[in-house]
């Protein structure tokens, strides 16, 4: 796959170029179905699969509240690529970009620049400056300007209620702690990703269980408590706990992500690690002392292994 930032960076339209565009926050399995279908038309016309996204948010930049992002930019390009896309358009959506008219962009970047010969969005897609371009506006210029406008069915919940999957309920989920049905929606564990940094320095040293702490930055925030969880370390994949709270027992209201990894003994500072979120165990609790603390964390970590474990062979 290609990464281009600026439309600028297309030196010729794409061959016979099949699209789709949106903010594609979680790259969900409805995301995922969307690349898909890209993907295969651009195959039936010998083309090039192309998909845009935008970062900042663009409620971000129109001086909107933005929801928290369930996958950062990096994440969402790695998952964007292993869809199979050719091409994909990381665009800095800033105030030239909103300001764009919807003829404008189909005319000027959709038909000039990409070249695109079809495009495939979902029924309630909207662009352009206020939003003013629609279906029937891309429809009606497509048979002007030769592409065939594609509606994509959503993408919905086999198991349960056959609700639409989208990133809105996917971030319900998450920030109620229900990672282990995320799961379900994006295809892979909820996952958060971080720089380990030093921390209170006290849980190898006052419990004997030694955590790697990370921090966010804005993105979506689980709930408060204690899961079992799968790390990806530079050294490699293990399991482990992760508490993520004020660690009331100490009370000393401080925000903290600590994570211990369970058979990893090695000087991890600096470097950064992937923590998959496998299932919520438990509320945060404050124990009376630190050897009450010590005792639950040891039950937390087998209950974590048995779960863990069973979700491997599952």
């Amino acid at each position: 796959m290609e990464l281009l930032e600026t439309i600028d960076q297309i030196d010729a339209p794409f061959k016979n170029a099949v699209f789709t565009t949106g903010n594609f926050d979680g790259v969900h399995k409805g995301h995922q179905s969307l690349c898909r279908q890209v993907v295969k038309k651009a195959r039936e016309i010998n083309g090039i699969s192309v998909v845009m996204i935008f970062d900042p948010h663009p409620l971000k930049t129109l001086g909107k509240a933005s929801p928290a992002p369930i996958t950062k930019r990096d994440q969402k390009i790695e998952l964007i690529k292993k869809t199979g896309i050719d091409i994909l358009l990381c665009i800095k959506f800033d105030q030239t970009f909103a300001s764009i008219t919807a003829i404008d962009f189909i005319k000027n970047i959709l038909v000039e620049k990409i070249g695109i010969k079809a495009i495939i969005i979902g029924a309630d897609y909207s662009f352009g400056k206020n939003r003013a371009g629609n279906i029937e506006l891309l429809k009606e210029y497509g048979e002007k300007l030769g592409f065939e406008t594609i509606i994509s069915a959503w993408t919905t919940d086999k198991d349960g209620e056959r609700e639409r999957i989208s990133s809105t309920r996917i971030r319900k989920i998450v920030m109620e702690g229900r990672v282990d049905q995320a799961m379900k929606y994006l295809g892979r564990h909820y996952q958060i990703r971080g720089k380990v940094i030093r921390g209170r320095e006290r849980g190898g040293s006052k419990l004997g269980f030694p955590t790697a702490n990370i921090k966010l930055h804005d993105e979506l925030c689980p709930k408060i408590g204690v899961y079992a969880v799968n790390v990806e370390t530079s050294l490699g994949d293990f399991k482990g706990v992760a508490n993520i709270g004020f660690s009331p027992t100490f009370g000393d209201n401080m925000f903290t992500i600590e994570v211990h990894i369970l058979d990893f003994n090695h000087d991890i500072y600096n470097t950064r690690i992937r923590v998959n979120m496998v299932q919520r165990l438990r509320d945060e609790k404050k124990f009376d002392s630190i050897d009450q603390l010590s005792k639950q964390i040891r039950h937390d970590i087998q209950t974590a292994k048995d779960i863990i474990e069973k979700n491997d062979c599952s």
